[in-house]
């Protein structure tokens, strides 16, 4: 999809019109100049107020030709936010496609800045998302949006947005993909793919590799599978000395079937969505190439299937990670903070001022927020804190947990080694949190994203397609912009 800024009139615009609305102030229709009474009867026939989430359809007959009006609400005026722009526009979007509308004009006012901008770019192109790469269609039905106008929208936002949106559909693409297109093997091409497209540094370790360099937790939980896991490690650099160096690490399971711990078959079905966090970082790092952000960014990625055989790990067993810590394995299951123990050693070892980790890491943390809220964890809570203002313009929710309870955390030491993988079922996304503390070296600063409700979702909403959301993308991009721009 292409967004372009433009100075259009109403009587200039060929396509159909979307007006985004407040619903107190319908001051954003006198746009619509000598149209502006017809749609208000239309709008009042259809009972459209500007409620938050509300679409309408109008059609007018001016002068023997049909001009067709879509209007998206924004919500009381004093409640709105830029995300409240982002969904509108989504929904604006969605509708117009089911109509296979081929362009749209929106207007939301006379004076857009850059970030309202940017929210209806991200709008317009995550709401015009579908993975329907495996429906077999007949080549008519194909309709797609292929360009939206945004009246006098800022330039800058359009481009910003462009990327971040564009970046958050790659990651989508990816996660949807299922585990028999989509193992350790080929993630680490598609890595090695985006490398060479966008100017990044990568090398990618094999099982031999991984070995040698002591990951032998990564190593034990993908030994199970016919296919070897990987080690992914980008690098972005920019130009000049860069500000900072920081690390973005992705859980990066292409499935996750339990292994010897074997999930039941309704906990099975959409597994192949627990590579969310790995495929994010690798849109994260698409995105900071395109925006040639002036800070040092790695990408850090262990890949591996979790699978039931001869050869998988398991209860019981005692695995030393990379920085020299035993693992005790009390449930398979919990394989995820496994690979990622290696992980973080080897972010830990590149010696960043701070890492974010992303990860669908535990059932724990659904069932304490729900599905739309990521959990944070974090060793530095003004970090999280940090992150958590970001989140509130990118609509991405986080909510900080704690991680100064004593005695849960008494629960992952009471095995034969360091630490056991999993502290039980109560608590359980924190001392999975607790877990991971174990393998970040003291003095980096470090956040843990559990991002399993909000990954996936089963239904389509906002800006949201049924699937996977990407979530996280934005908002640590809008992180990095902050603090390094």
């Amino acid at each position: 999809m292409e967004v372009l800024s433009t100075l259009k009139n109403v009587e200039d615009v060929q396509c159909p019109i979307a007006i985004l609305l407040y619903e107190d102030d319908q001051s954003n229709l006198n746009f619509l100049k000598d149209l502006l009474q017809d749609v208000k009867l239309l709008m009042s026939a259809e009972n459209f107020k500007g409620k938050e989430g509300s679409t309408a359809k109008l059609n007018l007959l001016r002068d023997g030709k049909v001009i067709t009006l879509y209007l998206a609400g924004l919500g009381p005026k004093e409640k709105a936010h830029i995300d409240s722009f982002r969904r509108a526009t989504a929904l604006v979007v969605k509708r117009a496609k089911k109509d296979k509308v081929q362009s749209l004009f929106v207007y939301a006012g006379e004076n857009l800045d850059e970030k309202t901008t940017q929210a209806i770019t991200e709008g317009a192109i995550l709401g015009d998302y579908r993975f329907d790469k495996y429906k077999t269609q007949k080549e008519e039905e194909k309709v797609e949006i292929s360009k939206v106008e945004v009246y006098k929208g800022d330039e800058r936002g359009i481009r910003i947005g462009q990327i971040l949106a564009n970046a958050q559909r790659f990651v989508r693409d990816l996660v949807n993909e299922p585990g028999n297109v989509i193992n350790p093997i080929t993630l680490a091409e598609i890595a090695q793919k985006l490398a060479q497209e966008h100017g990044l540094e990568c090398k990618v370790y094999d099982e031999k590799q991984i070995q040698e360099m002591g990951m032998l937790a990564l190593w034990s939980v993908g030994k199970g599978s016919a296919t070897p896991p990987r080690f992914i490690h980008l690098t972005y650099k920019p130009e000049g000395e860069p500000k900072d160096r920081v690390v973005f690490v992705g859980k990066g399971l292409t499935f996750d079937s339990g292994g010897l711990n074997i999930k039941t078959g309704d906990y099975m079905r959409t597994m192949k969505m627990d590579k969310a966090g790995a495929c994010t970082v690798l849109g994260i790092m698409k995105a900071v190439a395109q925006l040639k952000l002036p800070v040092e960014v790695h990408g850090i990625i262990g890949a591996a299937e979790n699978m039931p055989s001869g050869t998988a790990y398991r209860p019981d067993d005692i695995i030393r990670a990379m920085n020299g810590k035993t693992i005790e394995i009390d449930n398979t299951d919990a394989e995820g903070r496994v690979t990622l123990a290696d992980a973080l050693s080897y972010a830990s070892n590149l010696e960043p001022s701070w890492i974010i980790d992303l990860a669908t890491l535990t059932g724990a943390c659904i069932v304490a927020l729900g599905e739309y809220t990521a959990g944070l964890f974090t060793n530095d809570p003004a970090f999280g804190e940090e992150l958590i203002k970001v989140s509130k313009r990118t609509g991405e929710r986080l909510w900080m947990l704690p991680m100064d309870d004593k005695k849960l955390r008494e629960k992952i030491k009471k095995g034969d080694g360091d630490v056991l993988n999993s502290g039980g079922r109560y608590g359980g996304a924190i001392t999975a949190a607790m877990f991971l503390e174990e393998f970040v070296k003291e003095g980096i600063k470090w956040v843990h994203l559990d991002i399993a409700g909000p990954a996936y979702f089963k239904e389509e909403f906002d800006y949201y397609s049924k699937g996977a959301t990407g979530f996280g993308l934005r908002t640590c991009v809008e992180y990095l912009m902050e603090k390094y721009q």
